[in-house]
């Protein structure tokens, strides 16, 4: 259902909606720090942020904004929980980009449900997006159109699918059966090895960005880039 990063230094709390998360269905990671958060980035497909404003190293507001102005993390939804009431806490956050604000002590059930509605907003506005990477490869989601060093690349509709789902999930490794599902859903009739076919047109139309599509063999393919 999703990944979703805790930012949160008291374990109890931590401990409490990891659990009620995982239990509905969703993975979770978590850091005590703020500094510690950053290359998770790197590491992870992170979906959603749940972010204590409260931490020993640094501000969870001053993370809000370095999360919000950077091209990688900028789209990811942040909700921010705090023990802080006080409605200059929670207007701060909301203009940083926070999408949403818990306060201490909350109901995981609440938790829980106000995540699944910032996922769904964040789900129905990601067909709007531009996807960038290191300004190489520029994705637009809603023209359907990709372009590598500034030159359009023609992608058949199937292609242009598969290149999105590996930027949306990018650093995931995206199982053959998980790409079919995403392409053609119930209404598959192919093989997993067509796959093999289309990422090897893509990857020849992509010419040196290409070779960012990796394969893990056995596995599936992943966008390393």
């Amino acid at each position: 259902m999703g990944k979703i990063l805790i930012v949160d230094d008291e374990p109890d709390i931590v401990e409490l909606v990891k659990i009620n998360l995982e239990k509905n269905g969703f993975d979770v990671i978590s850091s005590c720090t703020g500094r510690g958060i950053f290359n998770l980035f790197k590491k992870f497909s992170i979906d959603l942020v749940i972010l204590d404003l409260m931490l020993p190293d640094i501000d969870g507001l001053e993370i809000c904004k370095i999360l919000k102005s950077e091209n990688e993390t900028k789209n990811i939804p942040i909700i921010m929980l705090t023990a802080k009431d006080t409605e200059i806490d929670k207007v701060l956050g909301l203009e940083l980009g926070a999408d949403d604000y818990i306060t201490k002590p909350f109901s995981p059930r609440e938790l829980v449900a106000r995540v699944r509605a910032v996922l769904r907003r964040t789900k129905r506005s990601s067909d709007e997006r531009i996807l960038t990477f290191d300004n190489i490869l520029k994705i637009d989601l809603k023209k359907f159109e990709v372009f590598v060093n500034e030159k359009k690349v023609n992608l058949t509709t199937t292609e242009f699918k598969l290149l999105k789902a590996l930027a949306i999930r990018r650093g995931e490794v995206l199982s053959r059966n998980e790409l079919l599902d995403y392409i053609w859903g119930n209404e598959k009739i192919v093989i997993d090895r067509t796959i093999d076919v289309h990422i090897k047109h893509l990857r020849e139309k992509l010419g040196k960005v290409g070779k960012f599509i990796k394969n893990v063999r056995g596995v599936g393919y992943k966008l390393d880039l």
